[in-house]
């Protein structure tokens, strides 16, 4: 429980300087400040199974200066602030538990500069993952980081997001060279730069990448770029067993192959991967899904070497190809595994667990998480980047059934302390939000909490950046 000292402001009770606010928002913003319910529900929740939670109002801001002004009006009203993107974060990292001002920075949606010489580029926070590769598609270069959702750069940023790219690319926190934050008073701060490397001072980047609107809103991301590749080859194999699919990720990743992506789907994932998608050709089985990066020969010879590992473990009918419209329909497909599970559950929410262990005990933690999947008795299908040791259970639950509920609530705290005992993260991508605060403490100890804290007094001492998340100030 949050200490009742340190409970964030609660602008519903407070109405005088709830309306205070609104009315020199209104004066800044006009129209673009909204109190409608229903653009309030609009941002009452993210992708997760956590309960709506509306903000008081939504403003809709268009540049850094509009966010700075925003901050600091609520911060002279003591109202809390939650910075938002596209909505498809995971962990309730979005929700206004405590009322206050969501400031949607979807319209901040300009690419500011490319710099073709350097590999990089400068866009503002609503720029989403398709739309920079979209501006991007003539240069040469692609920015690599896909978390499956179309989120945007912003918020992939404040929760360190990654995604099928990292085991070859690297998640966010190596991606962003540099920001500009909004801090808790309004004031404008820059962070990094577009040399690749510095030793000047604290890391700023990378305390704010990750902190999911705690520490700042990111108003704008530097990021590094990558040329496109000359060949692409996406490949499929199916196992037998699936310690024999995770293994064959194991060993191509400790061999060094350097794959793009390797993706996991466990049986029941393929199962409603097949029905949404309308894959073909596929059996019920645990599948593998690779992509390989390079030249006609490189991609050729890592795609021979993945597969005499996969036969050895048990994987039959490997085939790769290099038709982009067939990568495609494979990708879009593992992208749209979630809304698949849905399907398969009318009326429930996906609750998608995060965790990330060292790739060599990957094996034994999925298949453990398989078994007591099944003791639970629940639909919790299995996929995930294995090629970097992430992997993801979607609890489908019935939030209006106790009882459910309460057997996942402790297939999750078993499966962290799973991760945690053979020395993993509660999380490699979603970020904490609300859901895995208890755990990141259990992960980090007294200590290092106790400077978070720390940090977070520091940079918002009246707590109304996203409170309530991340950690119990």
């Amino acid at each position: 429980m949050t200490p009742p000292d340190s409970a964030p402001p609660d602008a519903r009770r407070n109405s005088e300087r709830l309306e205070a606010a609104l009315s020199d928002l209104r004066a800044l913003l006009g129209d673009r400040l909204s109190t409608a319910q229903a653009v309030r529900d609009q941002h009452a929740q993210g992708e997760d199974h956590f309960r709506p939670a509306p903000p008081d109002a939504v403003a809709f801001a268009l540049s850094t200066e509009e966010v700075s002004a925003i901050v600091k009006i609520c911060n002279a009203n003591d109202l809390p602030i939650i910075a938002w993107g596209t909505g498809t974060s995971l962990e309730g990292n979005v929700q206004a538990i405590h009322g206050g001002v969501t400031i949607d920075l979807s319209g901040m949606n300009a690419v500011l500069e490319v710099n073709a010489a350097d590999g990089d580029c400068m866009t503002q926070a609503g720029v989403t993952r398709k739309a920079i590769n979209e501006h991007l598609r003539d240069t040469g270069y692609f920015f690599p980081v896909d978390p499956g959702a179309d989120a945007s750069l912003g918020g992939m940023a404040a929760t360190g997001a990654s995604g099928t790219n990292a085991v070859r690319y690297g998640t966010m926190k190596e991606n962003v060279l540099g920001l500009t934050v909004v801090l808790a008073d309004g004031t404008i701060m820059t962070t990094g730069g577009r040399a690749k490397k510095s030793s000047s001072g604290y890391d700023l980047t990378h305390l704010i990448v990750g902190s999911e609107g705690t520490l700042g809103i990111i108003t704008e991301v530097r990021l590094k770029l990558y040329g496109v590749p000359e060949k692409i080859a996406a490949a499929v194999c199916q196992f037998e067993t699936l310690a024999g699919a995770v293994e064959t990720a194991q060993q191509t990743i400790q061999m060094g192959v350097p794959v793009a992506r390797i993706e996991l789907l466990d049986d029941v994932q393929i199962q409603a991967c097949i029905d949404y998608s309308k894959l073909e050709g596929f059996d019920i089985k645990p599948t593998l899904f690779f992509e390989f990066h390079g030249t006609a020969a490189s991609v050729a010879e890592q795609a021979g070497t993945v597969e005499a590992l996969a036969l050895d473990n048990g994987g039959a009918g490997f085939q790769w190809t290099m038709k982009p419209e067939e990568r495609s329909k494979l990708w879009q497909a593992r992208h749209d595994a979630y809304y698949a599970c849905l399907a398969k559950s009318p009326g429930k929410r996906g609750w998608a667990t995060d965790v990330v262990v060292p790739i060599s005990r990957l094996a034994e933690c999925i298949v453990d998480t398989k078994a007591d999947i099944g003791a639970s008795s629940l639909y919790s299908p299995i996929c995930g980047h294995v090629g970097d040791g992430n992997f993801h259970c979607c609890i489908m639950v019935d939030l209006d059934d106790a009882e459910e509920l309460a057997r996942a609530t402790a297939f999750n705290d078993r499966l962290v302390d799973r991760a945690l005992a053979m020395g993993g993260s509660c999380t490699g991508e979603h970020g904490v939000g609300m859901g895995k605060m208890n755990s990141m403490a259990k992960e980090h100890g007294p200590a290092a909490i106790a400077l978070m804290r720390t940090l977070k007094r520091a940079l918002d001492p009246k707590n109304i950046l996203n409170p309530g998340k991340v950690l119990h100030v």
